[in-house]
């Protein structure tokens, strides 16, 4: 889109950026990446997950650039994103490995494994804790130190954190259809114009990539009736996943593929209820699945995203989160946040047409 109106104000430009940067130094201090990249971790994840790159560093650097605006920090992210070269592709990542830190189901209350509540605001009182006001170097040290010196012992953890799914105990029950094998390969919404009917995994990519807020929004008005789904969460996982890539000499052979890092995810699989039929004609409830996935710890995102997979998956439904076009092109944060900023820009040619053709009408009129 361009505006042949707009030209000169250089100097205005370049004032106001220099305002910008005496606005977020006023004080005298800044907060350091590191600090924010280790004290606002759930702010670091959602900015990594919209800006589609796993790296809590640079999306602190983001954070920080942007004076704590989501849209411009994920904006920031993704621009630099754009500039990376793509060396390897990962191998297939079995969600099934992860290194669980963090499970919990809202479908069953004895799962194998047990449940583990781990890090959550879930359980905590939605009080404002003043003392954090005065919160000293020494005073963190005194928690941390408490925290190394718990007492473990009333503690029994799994030898492995490695769980199985607790879909695959439905799925034996005979109460989810079996997988179907799907070798096609995934589609990139970043290399690919999107087109519809869109395939499965360009969905999930571009509702994952999404505006956390706008994917919650749409899912919260699925289940307030504008939808097809109210699901019960089966299962939501939280932890750590192994990203490998095969060895550039041998190809194919998994056994001299390399672990390059592990990233953390928040995986969520809803369960949702469905007639069929048997082969016998009567009618039977079986359940689908609905799947969302974020990087770092995302769970109100990924769970709101399960429940628009599972949407799209009818689109023969009349409600509109049933629409692959109205949900995909309406979740992502920089082309929503992009239309409605440019509403900022010089409009003044179109706008002295509208404002002629109005006085031209009154003209008649009178």
């Amino acid at each position: 889109m361009a505006y042949v109106a707009v030209k000169g104000g250089k100097i205005a430009i370049e004032q106001s950026i220099l305002r910008l940067k005496q606005e977020r130094l006023r004080s005298g201090k800044a907060a350091s990446v590191k600090t924010i990249e280790n004290s606002m971790r759930l702010l670091v994840d959602q900015v990594m997950s919209e800006g589609s790159i796993y790296c809590p560093s640079l999306a602190a650097l983001a954070i920080k650039q942007a004076e704590g605006s989501m849209e411009e920090a994920v904006f920031l992210l993704r621009a630099y994103r754009s500039t990376l070269p793509r060396r390897y592709y990962s191998t297939t990542v079995e969600s099934a490995d992860m290194q669980i830190e963090r499970r919990i189901s809202a479908a069953f209350k004895d799962i194998p494994g047990g449940q583990i509540l781990g890090t959550s605001y879930d359980y905590t009182h939605r009080f404002l804790d003043f003392d954090l006001l005065e919160e000293s170097d020494e005073q963190i040290q005194k928690i941390l130190q408490q925290f190394k010196e718990a007492d473990t012992d009333t503690i029994t953890a799994p030898e492995s954190m490695q769980m199985p799914k607790v879909t695959d105990y439905l799925r034996s029950q005979g109460f989810i259809d079996p997988i179907e094998p799907d070798d096609s390969e995934p589609k990139d919404a970043t290399k690919e114009t999107l087109t519809f009917p869109c395939p499965r995994s360009m969905r999930l990519q571009i509702l994952t990539r999404g505006m956390t807020q706008a994917v919650t929004a749409l899912g919260y008005a699925s289940l307030r009736g504008y939808g097809v789904a109210h699901p019960t969460v089966c299962e939501l996982r939280v932890g750590r996943l192994p990203i490998t890539i095969a060895d550039p000499a041998n190809g194919d052979d998994e056994e001299n593929e390399y672990v390059i890092g592990e990233i953390k995810v928040t995986e969520v699989e809803s369960l949702i209820p469905v007639t069929r039929r048997s082969e016998d004609g009567r009618k039977q409830i079986r359940f689908e699945i609905g799947y969302g996935i974020a990087a770092g710890q995302n769970e109100t995102k990924a769970i709101a995203m399960s429940i628009l997979d599972q949407c799209l998956m009818h689109p023969e439904s009349s409600f509109a989160t049933s629409d692959e076009e109205f949900v995909l092109y309406h979740v992502d944060s920089i082309e929503a946040t992009g239309f409605i900023s440019h509403l900022k820009l010089p409009h003044y040619v179109t706008f002295q047409a509208k404002l002629n053709s109005a006085r031209k009408v009154r003209e008649e009129k009178a």
